[in-house]
């Protein structure tokens, strides 16, 4: 959970957690199955704000997880390589998307030579990483011209349901305050960022699993994780009795792109 606005995420985890980023492997097919995927509109701004078409590049997908950005990236053209640390993550990738080259690693040590991407992306996953390692490493592995992307999906609190189950859920999630923007002011990079607004229509029990995925959920004790969303879910059958919900995200999108040096 969090909020985004433009170019900022707040309720960002902390980077300095590396058993929690791993603890998705043990929900790697839920997460697969029950997490958005990302909208047209926002690869389209990525082009944009990148300066670049996705069609021919070369993409480092970052803590690819289970490839769903990956498998959009591709569908725009581009020449898309997974970097995924985690082995269940991977696995279930590697089930998805056998024909993606896949390579175990995590950004704050890119296992690739110099000047090999036109762009790196993290979607949902830069916040797992250490800035002061993984902004150099992604300078070194870019082309001069290329960009980093980074992006999140984030529940719209600007919505009264969504705002009421943040309230309910709250005092269980972890968090850590931060912005995109001052985590990249120490480096020579140009940034611009981008806030698209999206929803998609889903069940009560989809939207509760998508919920389960997250990881304050994934390391919570199963007995508290069942009654907070146990009540989560008495909650929101009453607000839908039939059953479904649209489930609205704020997609924040943060270029970085390296700084144009003025003679």
């Amino acid at each position: 959970m969090g909020t985004v606005q433009c170019g900022k995420i707040t309720g960002m985890a902390s980077h300095a957690n590396p058993p929690r980023a791993l603890s998705f492997d043990n929900v790697a097919t839920q997460y697969a199955a029950a997490r958005p995927d990302y909208p047209a509109a926002l690869f389209d701004a990525v082009e944009e704000l990148a300066g670049l078409p996705l069609a021919g590049a070369d993409v480092l997908d970052c803590g690819a997880g289970t490839g769903i950005a990956t498998r959009l990236l591709r569908e725009r053209g581009a020449r898309v390589v997974a970097l995924e640390p985690g082995a269940g993550m991977a696995a279930q990738l590697h089930r998805a998307e056998p024909d993606i080259p896949l390579v175990r690693g995590e950004g704050d040590r890119l296992p690739f030579a110099a000047g090999s991407f036109d762009l790196i992306t993290y979607a949902q996953a830069w916040h797992w990483t250490d800035p002061a390692r993984s902004v150099p490493e992604a300078l070194r592995v870019l082309r001069p011209h290329g960009a980093l992307a980074l992006w999140w999906n984030q529940a719209d609190v600007r919505v009264p349901w969504v705002a009421e189950e943040e309230v309910r859920l709250a005092p269980f999630t972890y968090r850590f305050s931060t912005t995109v923007a001052d985590l990249l002011t120490p480096f020579p990079v140009e940034v611009a960022t981008r806030e698209v607004t999206w929803s998609r229509r889903v069940t009560v029990e989809e939207h509760l699993g998508n919920l389960a995925t997250h990881s304050h959920f994934v390391v919570m004790d199963l007995a508290e994780r069942e009654h907070l969303l146990g009540a989560n879910r008495t909650a929101l059958a009453r607000l839908f009795p039939d059953g479904t919900l649209d489930e609205p995200y704020r997609c924040g999108l943060t270029v970085a792109r390296p700084a144009t040096i003025h003679a």
